[in-house]
Formats: C-alpha cells, structure tokens, sequence
C-alpha cells in the first residue's frame, strides 16, 4: 500500500530573518493603502464608538450624581427624574451609537474586500496566461477569495477597536485625573501595560498564523490540482494514496490553526489578568479609603466620587478588552496580505476595470511577419520550424493544413504569446514582444480546439466574450455562429443552463458556441484552431460563410486539416522539413514562401 504524501512543511524558518522587519512595514503600509476603498464607512465606523466613549463619561457621572445624594443626602426619587431620563435617553444613544458603528464597519470591510477582489482580478487577467509568474490556479482562487476574506476582520473590527484602545482610556485617564490623582496616575501606568505585553504575545502570534495561511494556500491548490487530474489519479490507482494525503495535509492545517487559537487565547488572558489587576487597584484603593485606612487624598473622597471612579474603572480597560479580542484579526489579515502578494504580486494601487472590446472599435486589419522563426513543441522535444518565414498581409485570408500533431496549434499560439520562440513575430508592424496584454487581446481573437465552456446559460457563455453586450448583439452572435439552429430547439433556448465543461452537448456545439464569442469583438487578427473539426460537409460551409463575411476586412488565420476549409481561403501553407510552405488547395498555385 502506497504511503501517503507528507504534509507540507512549515514554509516559514525558524531563524530570524533580517528584512522580516521591513517585510512588516511593507504589509503594514499595503493594509493602510486599502482603507481608502472603504469611503465613509471607516471612519463612521471609528467616530461613532468615540462619541459613544465621550457620552459614557457623562452617564458614569450622572448616576453616580443620582447614586451619591439618595445615599447620603437621602434625596426624593421625584426630584432625580429629570437625571434618570437623562441616563435611559444616554443609553438608548449610546446604544444606537454602538450599533452604528458595527454597521458601517461591516460596509467598509465588504466594501474593501469587493474592490481588492476586482483589483485583483482584474491584475491576474492582466497577465499572459502563460507567463512564468503566473500562480497555480487553486492557489490564486484562494488567494482572492479565503485571503481577501481574511481581511474583514480586521477592517470591521479591529481598526475602530484599535482607535478606540488608543484614544478612550487616555481620554478617561486625563478626566480623571484632576478629580482624583491616585486613579488617575493607576490608571495610566497599568493602562499601556496592556497593549505591551499584547504586542510581545503577538511576535508569536503573527508567526503562526503566517504558517496558516501559506498551509491553507498549499491545501487549496493541491486539491485544485488533484480534483482537476482525478480521471488520471485513478487510471492509475493513485485515487486513494491522493486522498490519505489530502486528509494528512487538512489534518496538519487544523493543528497549525488550532496553534493560532492558542496564541489567540492567551493574549486575551494576558489583557483579563492586568484589566483585572486595574480594577481590583481602583476598588481596593475606594475601599481603603472610605475606612480611613489610606489617606493619599487632600480632602475627603466622596460617595459621589468614589462611585464614578468604580463604574469608570471596568470601561477604562473595556477599549483595550475589545482590542486584545480581535487583536487576532491583524495577525490574521498580515498574514493574509503576505500570501496574496506572494502568489498574486503587490497589490494594486487602483481598481482597474476590465475593459472589452465594443463593436465599431479598432483600427483595422493586423499584418503578420514571422521572421527566422524557430518553435519547438511544448516539452522542448522536438522541433517545430526552424529559421521558416511568412508574411500574411492585413485583411488577408490563409490556412495552416496538415494532420494533427504536425504543430500547427503550438505555431498559432505562438503568433498570440502563449508559447516560446526563437526569431521575430510581427503584428501591425510592431515585435510581438512590444504588445501590451490587454492591446493584444483586444485586437487579437484566437479559438482552440477545446474551447472552455463554463457552467451557466448559453447566452453567459457567448456573452463572456464581452459581458456588456445586449440581448439583440447576443441573438445576433448565436445565429451567425449556428448556435441559434440547436439552441432553438430546447424549451429554454439560448437560457438553456449547461453544465461544468459543456456538459449536455456535443464537441461541435460547444465549438459552435465558442465561435459566437469571437462575432461579439472586433478583433483585426483571427486565430482558429479546427472551427470546423466536428461538423458535417454541409454545415462546415455554412459555417464557413458566416465566418468569412464577418473575417472580411479582418486577418484570418485557419488551422485545419480540412482541405475544404483550406480551398476557401486565399493561400495555404504546410508545415513540411520544419519550415513553411506553400501548398496548392484546389487548383492554386505552388509557390514558395518568401
């Protein structure tokens, strides 16, 4: 019996590293630059626990005021209403301030995390498909979406609680202090003990729970991995050793992520143990002096007084209880922001939309121009062409025949930067190299062999191509393309909802499909890799039609093994000895190429 994969060892050393300090200035500036996404939000969501701060001062004092006289003075009840209903009214504010405040810290972290999926996104799509930096995909999917949803907690509630952690018990203290100088000066030396020991709890914190989120990237896209290859793991009965090591991985995320609990708790009991040293200092100090058995005041410490200094005592250290609470959430969103950089690059500076190309825009036909072009197959192992040459002029309709595995695939994505090469490629007369992405997929349109269909409608699938088209432009594409002839012939139509790789209809139809795509763009160069490859001879030149009279005007590149296909356009060429040739299609000359 196989034995099963280790899990993934802990990606972070244990020796001290001498940038991780400036790693940690970096991370920290990246989560500061993503609260200008939140718009107001933030900072209602930090002003609105301030205010409630500030009006606890005055409740605090307005029942001690009402607490003191009855006690002492024996006051009437009736005669403390007016004070009473000033508390029920401060709690009701306090209250609707407390809940505000939750509200709009939930908005500015959803708010954060849409914009940076969206940046994200858009910065992944940015990218060539095959570029060497580009992540694996169950490591990107979980870095857009575990990583960025690992952010919320600090936006929600970590930022207003650290504000607040920062501000009221200072404010408290200094209140206090003219009133009282003992409390006061207790309360501002245990006060920023808190915080300090809390930082020194956190050094361990952020290490571990740095370790958690690379571990849970490592299971993401390892399942990604295993999930899409399962067909070839239990061809060769790799199936069950595959899942002992998926279940190890999981096992060892839990304890790292248990490890970070840990690390969790014991802040939190590091923050109750000198909170509850605080008040226990104020309670013991109100006690001993009410007995005459510690006398550090001037004059007499009153009801009224001592009270106050009793219900503010908890309320100093609640901030800083709140603070060591989601103290947690920084630890969690540091980390977070350390693996989607990681994997992802740095993070955006700007939300760039995504931009499709709308019919009518262009400029034109694209010229191509390979120069002492040399293409080897994917695994390097053989040689495709070497040295060959071509120059397919703007607006001009050519073929690539010859049967399957001669590399005509592996030359047209070479033409749009999916492959590696040696020589020149030109396009409208500038080097391939010099394209930008996104000028390079607006103005070049390739169609493989297996074309991805997504789960969703036939109308979603078509409209990927541009997602703002309308209804009519989507109508229009489906039956220049055929896809209206079958589409129509469901209940549903062109809503009708296709499963995960085209599931529910054939390798022709999901060809057919792809092709409306490319009738919702403007492209000035058209790739295809055996358009026709499924159809019978009768639709083939039906579809053919359609396609050269939307191709007219534009550069059209066909490759095919059809000779039918190949008559229909202006020249043909074979790949034949590595190089390129001309090859006569019903009655054409034979030329050779320049």
């Amino acid at each position: 019996m196989p034995h099963p994969p280790a899990p993934a060892t802990d990606p972070t050393p244990s020796h001290p590293d001498p940038s991780a300090a400036q790693t940690a200035r970096e991370t920290g500036r990246s989560l500061s630059g993503l609260r200008r996404w939140s718009g107001p939000f933030l900072a209602l969501a930090v002003v609105a626990p301030l205010l409630g701060g500030m009006l606890l001062l005055l409740q605090a004092w307005t029942l001690a005021s009402i607490v003191g006289p009855v006690i002492e003075g024996g006051a009437a009840i009736e005669t403390l209403t007016p004070a009473i209903v000033l508390i029920a009214g401060l709690l009701l504010v306090r209250a609707g301030l407390s809940a505000l405040g939750d509200r709009a810290g939930t908005a500015a972290a959803e708010a954060i995390k849409a914009q940076l999926r969206q940046a994200l996104f858009a910065q992944l799509l940015a990218r060539s498909p095959r570029a060497d930096d580009q992540p694996p995909s169950g490591a990107a999917s979980s870095a857009i979406i575990d990583q960025v949803e690992a952010l919320d907690g600090f936006f929600a509630r970590y930022v207003p609680a650290m504000v607040q952690a920062s501000l009221l018990p200072l404010a408290f203290a200094v209140f206090i202090l003219p009133l009282d100088w003992v409390a006061g000066m207790l309360f501002l030396v245990t006060a920023p003990l808190i915080p300090l020991f809390m930082a020194l709890v956190g050094w361990g914190a952020q290490a571990a729970t740095t370790r958690q989120a690379r571990a849970l990237s490592l299971l993401n896209g390892r399942f990604a991995d295993r999930l899409r290859g399962l067909t070839t793991l239990k061809l060769f009965g790799q199936a069950a050793a595959e899942t002992a090591g998926i279940v190890a991985a999981s096992d060892e995320l839990r304890r790292r992520t248990l490890r970070v609990l840990r690390i969790a708790f014991l802040s939190s009991a590091v923050l109750e143990f000198f909170a509850a040293l605080g008040v226990a200092g104020i309670a013991l100090y109100v006690g001993l002096t009410f007995i005459d058995f510690l006398q550090l005041r001037s004059t007499p410490l009153t009801l009224e007084l001592g009270l106050f200094l009793l219900l503010m005592a908890p309320e100093i250290y609640n901030p800083l209880r709140l603070l060591a609470a989601h103290y947690h959430d920084r630890a969690s969103a540091k980390a977070a922001i350390g693996e989607i950089e990681a994997q992802l690059g740095r993070l955006p500076d700007a939300v760039v939309p995504l931009a499709f190309a709308a019919p009518g825009t262009g400029a034109g036909p694209l010229g191509l121009v390979l120069a002492d072009l040399t293409l080897r197959t994917p695994d390097q192992s053989r040689l495709i062409l070497q040295s060959a040459a071509l120059s397919v002029a703007p607006g001009e309709h050519i073929a690539i025949v010859g049967q399957s595995g001669i590399g005509k695939s592996t030359l047209l994505e070479a033409i749009v930067r999916l492959r590696g090469h040696e020589g020149s490629i030109q396009l409208g007369g500038t080097d391939l190299a010099d394209w930008s992405e996104a000028d390079l997929r607006h103005r070049v349109t390739m169609l493989g062999q297996k074309p991805r269909i997504f789960a969703g409608s036939m109308a979603d699938n078509i409209a990927l191509a541009r997602p703002d088209a309308t209804r009519a432009a989507i109508r229009s594409a489906a039956e220049r393309a055929h896809v209206a002839r079958f589409a129509d012939a469901l209940p549903e139509g062109l809503d009708t909802v296709l499963g995960e790789g085209g599931l529910g209809i054939s390798g022709g139809q999901a060809q057919r499909i792809a092709l409306a795509r490319i009738y919702l763009r403007n492209p000035g160069l058209i790739l295809l890799d055996e358009p026709t490859a499924h159809l019978d001879a009768d639709l083939e030149q039906a579809v053919l039609d359609d396609l050269l009279e939307f191709a007219r005007g534009r550069t059209l590149i066909i490759a095919t093994h059809s000779l039918a296909v190949a008559a229909r356009m202006s020249r043909a060429y074979r790949i034949v000895g590595e190089s390129l040739l001309v090859t006569p299609v019903a009655g054409k000359a034979d030329r050779s190429v320049a």
